[in-house]
């Protein structure tokens, strides 16, 4: 391209968005942008419509061959989990409903499968993406990927993809779908930055298991951007630099190099124990969706898994599994963390999250509807089946068991006589459980945070879930890229919150652990310890660098920095300050 044609900016621009996967890269800007095919609408004869459902359905199974595989190509070079993601196309691919829609749709029109599938497909897509739950909407992405691909199967057109490009690139899109991230030459891709999507979204989770920095909300990110501009992609703070200048692109040199250091010197520490500079030990729990994520847990050293989230199952095929097929799955994560112990969260499901259930009624705010405890107190059979699952693994190995979304005393209470009457039940059929398991709640709601000396009184231990306890202090909606600057762990409303918690946790004499994405992050670390709050439970791949920096300050340092950054009024001053701890202690090791 001529130079002419690119307008470019001369300054750097700096455009913010939500981290997505960790890491820094810049380079040449590739546009992926989806271009749609044109869909033509023709009538068919009445006597030559069969023909056209004989269409549409060998283009579903050539569409299912791709995808398999895709899902093969992926499982083989990413592994298993992340393949998984491409189970849910296929799933789509053989769903009765949308199959049944398209043919009456052909039927009734008279229209070629081309036109039929578009406007079925987009009836769908309109409504999943309407929804409120962050979940359902990405999911709606899921829908169109595969419709697209059903679409060019059905007309001839292949997709452009990554494999012209002679030199790896910045890849800019609006959004990517996972079979675009599937089919990406990895090769090719320095980094990804898009301009919807979040941090559940399934290309963000290949990202991460390519290791691909990639950040995502940037809104406007594709307007004034030419293809061959220069990008800068930082996945740790989320922000894209335009244009970067030389000083900037020196200083990110810099940090490129300081972090490969320092991730070779927490790889070569991975085993050693979570200590203290002066010997003070800290407990270190894994959170995990899966039996598999149990293993990988176990393999990277924790104490045991620090909160196992059941919804995985119940979201995979959107049905209730029976009482028989969850025990099993409990079984088999319990006996892979043998002989460490489990903490089995119930199910933190409800409003849109379940299709297939009956619900009708769509929530204006899900987020703080119908949801989690609600659910379940709601519908105690769905109840009492998922506990009765759980009790049966408590007789395979140490399980503790937590009711999330807690907001009185008075919905624990019900919870825990439900737990009581799958007690009995199991008791009346002479099914082993272990007697003695240990129940605790969740501190997420602002309610939870005030009353938890009373709430102590109910249950054996508590957990706090700073994820949603962060947006429900700040009324921040987490998922929302207009407000996604406000969600902002290091306000001191959160700071103070778990500062109360766990002083009445002590006095109770209650074990509390911290399970929120900031319990992963190293730079908490120190407050996380200063407030007494030392169990804390993060995805595995963060467990070596907190047990790393852990050895780098004393059990004094932390009360110390506690205590002044409870007198610090803003958040940009509090993060600044747990900056400049992290930096000076691990300052003279990247030297």
């Amino acid at each position: 391209m001529d130079d002419d044609v690119i307008t470019s900016p001369k300054d750097e621009i700096t455009l913010f968005g939500i981290p997505a996967s960790p890491g820094v890269a810049h380079g040449q800007v590739f546009r992926f942008l989806h271009e749609e095919v044109e869909v033509l609408n023709y009538e068919v004869k009445k006597e030559d419509q069969p023909k056209e459902i004989v269409r549409f359905k060998e283009a579903l199974s050539i569409t299912s061959e791709q995808i398999k595989e895709v899902r093969d190509g992926v499982a083989k070079n990413l592994g298993e989990k992340e393949a998984g993601i491409f189970d849910a196309h296929l799933m789509v691919l053989e769903d009765k409903a949308l199959i049944d829609d398209v043919e009456k749709e052909i039927r009734l029109t008279g229209d070629n499968v081309e036109q039929c599938l578009h406007r079925v497909s987009q009836r769908y897509y309109d409504y999943f993406n309407q929804l409120d739950d962050v979940y359902l909407r990405e999911r709606a992405s899921d829908l169109k990927d595969i419709s697209r691909r059903l679409i060019r199967n059905l007309i001839g057109v292949t997709a452009a993809g990554t494999a012209f490009l002679e030199d790896p690139r910045v890849l800019v899109s609006e959004d990517l779908t996972p079979s675009d991230t599937a089919s990406l030459d990895r090769s090719k891709i320095l980094a990804i930055a898009t301009e919807t999507g979040g941090q559940t979204s399934h290309a963000v989770i290949m990202a991460r298991a390519s290791s691909v920095p990639a950040v995502v909300g940037v809104r406007s990110l594709t307007e004034g951007l030419n293809e061959g501009d220069t990008l800068l992609v930082d996945g740790f703070e989320g922000l894209v630099i335009i244009i970067p200048s030389e000083t900037t692109l020196f200083r990110y040199g810099k940090v490129g190099i300081r972090r490969k250091k320092l991730k070779d010197l927490v790889e070569e520490d991975a085993q050693e124990p979570a200590l203290t500079k002066d010997g003070q030990p800290f407990q270190l729990y894994a959170n995990a969706d899966t039996p598999e994520e149990v293993k990988a847990a176990i393999d990277n050293a924790c104490q045991g898994v620090g909160l196992f989230r059941t919804e995985a199952l119940f979201l995979l095929k959107n049905e209730m599994p029976s009482e028989d097929v969850q025990f099993s799955h409990y079984r088999e994560l319990v006996e892979a963390a043998n002989p460490l112990g489990v903490t089995i969260r119930t199910l933190d499901l409800g409003g849109d999250k379940v299709l297939n259930l009956g619900e009708k009624e769509k929530e204006n705010n899900p987020f703080m509807g119908f949801r989690a405890i609600r659910y379940c107190l709601q519908n105690p059979e769905t109840f009492l089946s998922q506990l009765r699952a759980i009790l049966r693994a408590s007789a395979f190995g140490k399980v503790k068991l937590m009711f999330p979304m807690i907001s009185g005393v008075g919905e624990l209470i019900r919870a825990k006589v439900l737990l009581d009457r799958a007690r009995n039940e199991l008791r009346e059929k002479n099914i082993d459980f272990d007697e003695s398991i240990e129940i605790g709640c969740m501190i997420e709601t602002p309610s939870a945070v005030t009353i938890c000396d009373l709430l102590a009184k109910e249950v054996d231990f508590f957990s706090v879930g700073t994820n949603d306890l962060v947006q429900y202090l700040l009324a921040v909606d987490r998922v929302n890229n207009q407000i996604a600057y406000l969600y902002e762990p290091h306000h001191p409303a959160v700071i103070r919150s778990l500062d109360h918690v766990s002083r009445v946790a002590k006095e109770a004499g209650k074990p509390i652990t911290v399970c929120g994405e900031i319990a992963g992050d190293p730079h908490f670390l120190p407050v996380f310890l200063g407030l007494g709050l030392d169990h804390l439970s993060c995805a595995p791949p963060l467990l070596q660098e907190l047990k790393f920096f852990g050895r780098r300050f004393t059990q004094g340092e932390c009360k110390e920095l506690v205590d002044e950054i409870l007198s610090m009024a803003r958040p940009v001053r509090i993060k600044e300050r747990l900056k400049e701890f992290y930096d000076l202690r691990v300052a003279d090791l990247l030297a």
